[in-house]
């Protein structure tokens, strides 16, 4: 693909390329990656949710049990319903 560009902005990426010791190309690609790489965009956030390991059935087990063990019992009552008796 070929893209036109103004000559200033040819001229400055021709100067951050040099700088870098990097080809223009590289450079121009890398500015593009990284408007997408943003920690906010919905691209960037599937991408680091996919990168993380899956866990293991030993952990999921636990997690499991942690959640069970940490519910509580079901009343039939309301904390508004219980009525005082004199």
């Amino acid at each position: 693909m070929t893209i036109q560009i103004p000559d200033d902005l040819a001229r400055g990426l021709e100067g951050i390329a040099a700088a870098q010791s990097k080809s223009v190309e590289q450079v121009a690609l890398e500015s593009l990656r990284s408007l997408f790489d943003k920690a906010g965009s919905p691209e960037a956030v599937l991408r680091s949710v996919r990168a993380l390991p899956h866990p293991s059935p030993a952990a999921v087990e636990d997690l499991e049990a942690a959640i069970l063990a940490a519910r509580l019992p079901v009343h039939d009552q309301g904390a508004f319903d219980k009525r005082s008796r004199r």
